[in-house]
This record gives structure tokens, C-alpha cells and sequence, in this order.
């Protein structure tokens, strides 16, 4: 079994595909009816957007993107905070745990993290 979407309502497609996609390096794939766009990564997940309002508890919800090192983690914190985005939680690192969060423009949470996977 494979993640392959996730879709959620937005209230301004356009600007949160130009979010994800200068930030997080995602991809337009393809556009939609029922789904205004779909963007997808280079592992085969896709993020739907939908046109609507995002959801009342939209601050409750996060997505997850773990990244191969703490570096990456540190380099992407950068990136985003040269952009002027504001953080929900500053970059913390942990003995086994390197992370921090965002909100994407319609408050969904993002969590970048590393973690130490135990074997």
C-alpha cells in the first residue's frame, strides 16, 4: 500500500499551488472539474486542491514532510524564513528529532522534520 493524495478545499487554488510549488518544490500536474489542480512531487504523491472554503479546524490539521537529513531540514527553514513565511514553530532539534512548522496560506499546518528511524 501506497499515500497517493491528499485533497483539500482551498479558498484560492492559484496562490496555494504557487506556495506549494516555489516552497516545496512540488509540480502543477494536471487541472480538473471537480478538482481545480493537482500537483504532485517526483515520488508519485499528489496534493489535490479544491475549490472551497479550507475547513473550519484547518489549524488542527498537518501535513507531514520528513527529509533525508538535518541539513535539508536546516536549509529549507532558511529558504522559507528569506521568503518572509512565519513559522508556527521555530526549528527545535532533538537528540533524534530536527523539526519545525508552517502554515500554508489557507492554515494548514506543515511539519518539516528529520527523524531517527530505530531499526
Amino acid at each position: 500500500m501506497r499515500l497517493d493524495h491528499l485533497a483539500l478545499p482551498v479558498s484560492d487554488p492559484e496562490r496555494t499551488a504557487s506556495f506549494w510549488c516555489t516552497h516545496f518544490g512540488l509540480r502543477r500536474d494536471r487541472d480538473g472539474k471537480e478538482v481545480a489542480l493537482f500537483l504532485a512531487d517526483g515520488a508519485g504523491f499528489r496534493l489535490a486542491l479544491l475549490r472551497g472554503e479550507a475547513r473550519a479546524d484547518a489549524t488542527a490539521l498537518h501535513i507531514g514532510i520528513r527529509q533525508d537529513t538535518v541539513t535539508e531540514v536546516e536549509q529549507l527553514h532558511d529558504r522559507l524564513m528569506r521568503a518572509g513565511i512565519a513559522l508556527s514553530e521555530p526549528l527545535t532539534e532533538e537528540a533524534d528529532y530536527v523539526y519545525f512548522r508552517c502554515r500554508d496560506p489557507d492554515g494548514y499546518g506543515i511539519e518539516v522534520y528529520w527523524a531517527r528511524v530505530p531499526r
